[in-house]
């Protein structure tokens, strides 16, 4: 794995939507700016404010593996028979992203989900896991999902988000779901960690190494794996239809601003 410091220096950009369909690209005006210098990250500067900001935002942790199993869904074959789906390359591109995402290796050997890297590091950190264990117990027990997040006692804040994450899974829409799972997701969440990587990095390791191997691993495979692929991936999905760059553009958006919305809501709790 590359050293930490290395880890807080972005990756250069070197494709993007536009490089692949002349004329095209994803405008999500100046929302993606307002996010990566959100005033939140300057206020997650304690063990006891890392521990709440980690019990909301454990929910965005969960909703992001729904979001890449409905891209798994629309660009790979999930279903039997087996049949072959049209984009060889995205098919191969986004089940790799499946491996990263939901078998990665861990330090000590063995393997598990970025999901469950996180709750075991808010166990170790002394989080509270409840709400989001029950969701889990509930959803597990057929429970839908509204009814589910209500009963899991779910911060209001995160059920917020977790339902406009499911809209956009709803629509039914390949370009909306591959712009939210790239823009809203693989493309900026290694630029937000690399301010929560800042902030451990004077934190009791044994509480905290957990923490901070899961966001150098995010920050490692979005910034030199995922988000390039997944660009290429909504270019091709867009191809020269204006109209889903429209749609494409219009989803990253509003995701991005969903996002805004959950760190305010953080950022008001964690506030003196």
């Amino acid at each position: 794995m590359k050293p930490p410091s290395a880890l807080c220096s972005p990756a250069p950009r070197v494709d993007s939507p536009s490089d692949l369909s002349a004329g095209y690209a994803i405008d999500v005006g100046d929302v993606r700016d307002r996010l990566i210098h959100h005033r939140l990250y300057g206020l997650v500067n304690s063990p006891e404010r890392l521990r709440r900001f980690m019990e909301t935002h454990v929910f965005a942790v969960w909703d992001f593996q729904s979001l890449l199993k409905a891209m798994q869904q629309r660009l790979t074959c999930t279903s039997i028979p087996w049949l072959p789906t049209p984009d060889r390359e995205a098919r191969r591109m986004v089940n790799e992203i499946v491996l990263d995402e939901e078998s990665d290796e861990l330090p000590e050997g063995g393997h598990a989900s970025h999901f469950e890297l996180y709750v075991e590091s808010m166990h170790l950190a002394g989080a509270d896991t409840k709400p989001i264990q029950r969701l889990l117990a509930l959803l597990h027990a057929g429970g839908p999902l509204a009814q589910s997040l209500t009963a899991s006692a779910a911060p209001a804040a995160a059920v917020e988000f977790v339902r406009r994450s499911f809209e956009v899974i709803q629509s039914g829409s390949t370009p909306a779901i591959a712009a939210a799972f790239t823009y809203g997701r693989e493309d900026v969440i290694p630029d937000m960690f690399r301010h929560l990587v800042g902030t451990l990095a004077q934190q009791d390791p044994e509480a905290w190494g957990r923490f901070r191997f899961y966001l150098e691993r995010h920050i490692l495979h979005d910034d030199a794996k995922h988000a390039p692929v997944c660009r290429r991936i909504v270019a091709t999905l867009c191809g020269n239809d204006s109209q889903k760059w429209a749609e494409a553009s219009q989803t990253a958006r509003g995701c991005l601003e969903a996002r805004v919305a959950l760190w305010d809501r953080i950022a008001t709790d964690l506030s003196p």
